[in-house]
């Protein structure tokens, strides 16, 4: 493995924009200096080999440990999140065999799954203030001394400037405020009758769009810039996520997961929006959402980790962005040594932060009741290191880009004392943000 320091600098778009021209670049992003909570900015293209991911396709996640091992294994650095492996997304349409349910061939903007094979990395630490590449002994050295040449080419003090972007039409939603709630009601209904305990809805907003991406994306970042940010630039398309919420993170043996759930609004006035998350933390309706999805995820953890590994360290902490205030919690475990990191991807995904408790029925609800399959939306995006690291996110606040149209999607979960009004609600304030920054671009 060879490494090689570069300046630390934040300013990371003009990283990407250093190889964007390259084959399917890829960008997670901590969101620094705009957000908080994030340490690595990762950036890599021109994989050596990819993987496409349909919805009916059997073991999805089997075939990602097969990925993975075309590249050798590294020795584990304590500095280093990443020394070569895969990287890509998964859509939520992926764990519905997982989850002993019908597969889900409605057309989505992006395939199923896609991942990427790749040889080397830049990775910028904001908590030790380095930046390096990293490059995996696969990689050859003609490419290396070509990428070498590129990065330290870079004007770390001069802002990239990307290529022309335009919305052609405001964001189309898909429900009208009287049909969300009418499907809110019928998933009170469910609960009601015993069926569920909660459920996720979502709905998406679509545009049609011209232009390049990389500019929509930091037009995003700058506004709602969330510790687990993604830009991925695909063969069909691209995404686009500002997601402030973790998945699942493995160092090792070492396992972390981080569910959001429970909202509240930010408010313009600084003493309307402390009452706001003061009442967010002590909400009973809130943190009864909370804790139902501690408890599915130390369940799904309980499914790989040794037995009496799984914790609860952090219950109901407040996280603030720059659109909402949320509940997290922290949910770790020990994976066992007969297991591997994709197959705790498959018994945990999708999460349980945005399907519901029980998992399988919820999923059926949701089925029956969203007007659409998800796609990445609800997904996972990350990384799977050849040194035995992992980090993903779960794919909210996330748009997908195919075609010439723009989507994303926003909702949130329903307990028995949901109002459906205040439901829709919610759901809004929680893409606000996102499309009102997307329609700047308005032709």
């Amino acid at each position: 493995m060879q490494i090689v320091s570069l300046p630390y600098s934040l300013n990371t778009p003009a990283a990407f924009a250093a190889i964007a021209d390259l084959p399917t670049p890829v960008w997670l992003d901590s969101g620094r200096p705009l957000a908080e909570g994030g340490r690595y900015d990762i950036i890599s293209a021109d994989p050596i080999n990819t993987l496409e991911l349909s919805a009916d396709i059997p073991e999805p996640f089997a075939r990602l440990d097969d990925l993975l091992c075309e590249l050798c294994p590294q020795d584990r650095d304590s500095q280093l999140p990443f020394c070569g492996g895969v990287i890509g997304y998964a859509g939520y349409e992926l764990g519905v065999e997982g989850n002993h349910l019908p597969a889900d061939m409605r057309p989505t903007d992006l395939p199923a799954g896609f991942f990427g094979l790749y040889t080397w990395a830049f990775i910028a630490d904001h908590q030790l203030g380095n930046s390096y590449l990293v490059f995996h002994p696969a990689c050859p050295q003609q490419q290396t001394r070509e990428l070498v040449r590129r990065f330290e080419a870079i004007d770390w003090e001069t802002t990239p400037t990307p290529g022309h972007f335009r919305l052609l039409t405001p964001f189309e939603h898909e429900l009208s405020a009287d049909d969300y709630r009418a499907r809110i009601e019928q998933i009170l209904e469910y609960i009601a009758a015993g069926d569920i305990y909660q459920a996720n809805f979502t709905q998406r907003f679509r545009a049609p769009y011209n232009g390049d991406l990389l500019a929509a994306y930091l037009a995003l970042r700058t506004q709602v810039a969330g510790p687990f940010s993604a830009y991925m630039a695909l063969p069909q398309g691209a995404l686009l996520s500002m997601s402030p919420e973790r998945f699942i993170q493995a160092d090792g043996a070492s396992l972390r997961t981080e569910p959001i759930k429970g909202t509240a609004a930010r408010q313009a006035d600084k003493m309307a929006d402390q009452r706001a998350a003061f009442s967010l933390q002590r909400s009973p309706k809130d943190r009864a959402e909370n804790l139902m999805i501690v408890d599915l995820l130390r369940n799904d953890f309980s499914k790989l980790c040794r037995s009496g590994t799984v914790r609860v360290p952090n219950l109901f902490q407040l996280a603030s962005f720059a659109n909402v205030h949320h509940l997290v919690s922290v949910v770790t475990g020990e994976l066992s040594e007969e297991s591997v990191y994709s197959e705790l991807l498959e018994a945990c995904f999708p999460g349980g932060s945005i399907t519901g408790a029980p998992k399988r029925r919820s999923m059926e609800v949701i089925r029956e009741l969203e007007s659409s399959p998800r796609g990445i939306y609800c997904g996972s995006i990350g990384y799977i290191s050849s040194c035995g690291r992992a980090d993903t996110n779960i794919a909210i606040r996330t748009f997908s880009a195919n075609n010439g149209h723009l989507t994303c999607a926003a909702g949130g979960g329903i307990v028995a004392d949901s109002d459906p009004a205040s439901e829709h609600q919610e759901c809004l304030a929680k893409v606000r943000l996102l499309l009102e920054t997307t329609e700047q671009f308005l032709q």
